[in-house]
């Protein structure tokens, strides 16, 4: 996608579906509610690339407790609506997860197919415990059984873009959620 000018680039925002400041009061909430859960125990947060990193940047700011910080990122195959069962892990942790507390780190969750796969294949490296908190969830859209522990906000099946999410690349700098007209 090529602009030629700025305005072509703002052209393609519909609408500020959640502003900065939403955005800045919800994740300053998650980040006393994850520092109410844990007492000292080694929590990992774990970030699912790209999308998620504008998120976790600032939700670890909000977290007081130790904490550490880890990227995976992972491509699924899907063949129309049915999964193929593969992910392909295209970066991976490098902790032993035995002794971390994992919180997933998520932008938006749709389908939910990829990341039910990262959770099934993270489970199986045996955390202590494993939750889920996303920015954004549109359970309109669930294929699979997912179960999300934290979700900042709930949109409905619209597309799209801005902190952290993108459309071929641009918009991620955005500060806020804007619902993108193609």
């Amino acid at each position: 996608m090529e602009f030629k000018n700025v305005n072509a680039f703002r052209e393609k925002i519909k609408r500020i579906v959640i502003s900065e400041n939403e955005i800045k009061s919800a994740v300053k909430e998650a980040g006393k509610i994850i520092n109410s859960l844990y007492d000292g125990t080694p929590i990992l947060l774990v970030s699912i690339l790209k999308g998620s990193f504008v998120f976790l940047a600032d939700l670890c700011r909000e977290i007081n407790i130790p904490c550490e910080i880890g990227f995976m990122a992972a491509e699924s195959y899907y063949d129309g609506t049915l999964s193929s069962g593969n992910v392909k892990i295209t970066m991976d942790l490098t902790q032993d997860l035995s002794k971390y507390n994992i919180i997933i780190v998520e932008d938006i969750i749709d389908t939910g197919r990829t990341l039910n796969d990262v959770v099934n294949l993270l489970k199986a490296r045996n955390p202590i415990s494993l939750r889920i908190i996303t920015l954004l969830d549109k359970p309109s859209r669930r294929t699979v059984d997912l179960k999300v522990d934290l979700s900042l906000f709930t949109i409905p099946d619209i597309f799209v873009v801005g902190y952290g999410l993108d459309f071929g690349e641009y918009y991620r700098n955005l500060p806020y959620i804007a619902e993108f007209s193609e």
